[in-house]
């Protein structure tokens, strides 16, 4: 290392698969100077080779040469695997580290774990940050949407080239500064469990419309294509006809044809249901799309499926253009179901954990560089713009107006979908989830007596303040326990 390059670099990479090598392209690419490194100099080697034409790369064999590369206060952006490898970096960073330098987590880590790592990192004076960042390898590269937490001092450094970096909706960025410790990796974990369940509805339609109408995937990709022209405008539906319409090479068949029909899954979809459930909040579209994929990833269940029968009715399309505006409506109605629960989850994490996130700003950079990337999510920054207390975001006023529209459509896509025998879970529990929400007095209410009855976990009244058990072993009389 020679003294001409310690501490010249604007910002440093660790981790040079493709997703860190794009990070280090695209900060390049906008005029910073990237100190990389990788375990395998080889890998630093070939991104140097290949792309050091994009802009000042400082390479480095070891992790003492990487760090004295940096410029202080130090920024070093860590793209490794999650878990146990992540840890092996942030302890080779810090051992040379001193106080104020910034380590940056862009990897899809556990929310849980980012707390504990900035505590830890903290108590040695150094700042950590974990920033979510989605957009595949195309959004690292041509501008991801990102998600940091972190303290707000370490921000004041890291923000202006993150936000440089990140992809851009009418001159504004896709990436604000979130809330302290683990904020930003628990909004990128809820981003991804919205995710799942984007894709899930989208392939119910896609079964719905194959089985129904008895196209090939070419034809129903037309008809993906066709709703981009519409609110249902995104980057998943975009993709959803270009996956639709390839041939497979070998075969000369459609390419979905022959593709196992097991879905998997890298464990962030999990991580919101399991979060979920602890904070009490229903997010019933997410975790039916993530049992989806196990029951798709379950071969002895499903062989074992052959004596039970399905009593179907077969689907009888007579007007088929009135068939596909119905599951264009459903699917549009369960999405909006999918983000409204998002959103309570993440509401819930806030007043949880003591953030300041601002959903309204969640949305607005969700608009590009992100997976969930839509045109419906300026209508959701525009709703929480308007109240930023809004308790239930598909009873915003205009969600109210659309959903309602959708409904007839909705429950006859949903009993067409039951009587035909074709698995919906995404859409008929989104549906039950807008019923439930709607209803009056929910069976609740027997649960309660049920539990009192054989755990004395008590009940309340709708009549009078107190907490209440009755004697169900005894006389069945009511005393009043608080």
């Amino acid at each position: 290392m020679s003294d001409a390059r310690t501490g010249t670099a604007d910002i440093g990479v660790v981790g040079l698969a493709v997703m860190g090598a794009n990070i280090a392209r695209n900060l390049a690419r906008k005029g910073y100077k990237v100190a990389v490194y990788n375990r395998s100099y080889s890998r630093t080697e070939k991104l140097v080779d290949e792309h050091g034409d994009e802009g000042t790369f400082i390479p480095s064999e070891d992790i003492a040469d990487f760090v004295a590369s940096l410029s202080r206060p130090r920024v070093a952006m860590i793209l490794v695997q999650a878990g146990a490898g992540t840890d092996a970096v942030i302890e080779q960073l810090a051992e040379y580290m001193e106080e104020g330098d910034i380590i940056v987590d862009c990897g899809n880590a556990y929310f849980k774990d980012t707390i504990r790592r900035e505590r830890d990192i903290q108590a040695r004076g150094l700042h950590f940050v974990g920033a979510g960042v989605s957009g595949g390898e195309e959004g690292a590269l041509e501008g991801p949407s990102i998600m940091p937490g972190g303290t707000p001092e370490s921000y004041k450094r890291l923000g202006p080239m993150l936000e440089e970096i990140s992809a851009h909706v009418d001159g504004e960025p896709c990436c604000t500064y979130i809330s302290n410790d683990g904020a930003g990796h628990f909004v990128k974990m809820v981003h991804n469990g919205i995710e799942y369940a984007d894709m899930q509805l989208i392939a119910e339609a896609y079964d719905l419309l194959r089985r129904g109408l008895g196209d090939s995937p070419a034809q129903i990709a037309d008809i993906f294509e066709s709703w981009m022209d519409t609110e249902l405008n995104s980057y998943l539906i975009e993709i959803t006809a270009e996956v639709l319409r390839q041939v497979d090479a070998v075969t000369g068949k459609a390419l979905v044809d022959i593709v196992v029909d097991a879905a998997s899954q890298k464990g962030t979809g999990a991580w919101t249901v399991q979060t979920a459930l602890e904070l009490g909040v229903p997010v019933t579209g997410i975790g039916e799309a993530t049992f989806a994929r196990g029951l798709s990833s379950s071969p002895v269940q499903r062989g074992a499926s052959g004596p039970l029968e399905g009593h179907e009715q077969p689907i009888k399309v007579v007007d088929r253009e009135g068939f596909i505006e119905q599951v264009r409506q459903a699917l549009y109605a369960s999405k909006i179901v999918a983000y409204s629960q998002g959103f309570d989850l993440i509401q819930a994490g806030n007043d949880e954990y003591g953030w300041d996130i601002k959903k309204g700003d969640l949305a607005k950079i969700w608009r590009a560089g992100c997976i969930i990337r839509a045109v419906f999510l300026g209508d959701i920054t525009e709703a929480y713009e308007n109240n930023p207390d809004l308790p239930l975001l598909m009873a915003d006023e205009k969600f109210a107006s659309k959903i309602n529209a959708c409904v007839p459509a909705w429950r006859e896509i949903v009993g067409l979908g039951v009587a035909s025998g074709i698995p919906i879970p995404a859409f008929s529990s989104s549906l039950s989830y807008f019923d439930g929400v709607r209803a009056d007095r929910l069976p609740a209410a027997l649960i309660q007596g049920q539990r009192d009855f054989f755990g004395s976990h008590t009940y309340k009244r709708i009549d009078m303040e107190g907490t209440f058990h009755t004697e169900w072993s005894g006389d069945r009389s009511e005393t009043r326990w608080s």
